[in-house]
């Protein structure tokens, strides 16, 4: 490895973890996901977002992203996580796999989940507005991105594993 971790960035309900998982696995690497260093080091991800509002999160995330690049692999990060601008400026020095999905799709992913964001109207509308909003810096970050919408996750963790191994052969040509 070197040094490099290999990081995915989507919206919520993209399959962030499922995929990252997966991915980790075929590639034999460790796989970090940011949201649950959260909630090691402070709780509920709800929690935060009611007691101390979305900036204290905002702050307590770039730690663990901070935390997760430092030991490298494969790493899940939070749907907003590339809000803010150091994390952004990071990720120039690792592989981005941003993951989309259709809206269509969502509804059945992001039921009944703890999603502070999306909490208090419709919460597909809610969730279209956001991916509106943060696509643009997701595909600024992004190195290549995989549709997770349709057929099994087992072809998108095997394109990205694929993409994963071409790219180290570029490196190593270059």
């Amino acid at each position: 490895m070197t040094g490099r971790a290999l990081v995915l960035i989507g919206p919520m309900g993209a399959g962030k973890t499922s995929v990252g998982r997966r991915v980790a696995r075929a590639l034999d690497r460790p796989f970090t996901d940011t949201d649950k260093i959260v909630v090691r080091d402070h709780g509920a991800i709800a929690d935060l977002f009611t007691t101390h509002g979305e900036a204290h999160f905002r702050s307590v995330e770039r730690l663990a992203v901070q935390e997760a690049l430092a030991v490298g692999g494969v790493v899940a990060l939070g749907g907003g996580s590339v809000l803010d601008p150091a994390t952004r400026d990071d990720l120039r020095r690792h592989d981005v796999v941003l993951l989309t999905v259709q809206p269509h799709i969502i509804a059945s992913r992001i039921g009944g989940g703890a999603r502070p964001l999306l909490a208090g109207e419709d919460p597909v509308a809610r969730w279209t507005r956001i991916f509106d909003e943060r696509r643009p810096v997701y595909e600024q970050v992004a190195d290549i991105t995989f549709d997770t919408s349709t057929g099994p996750l087992a072809d998108v963790v095997a394109g990205i594993v694929d993409w994963v191994h071409a790219d180290a052969r570029r490196q190593e040509d270059s």
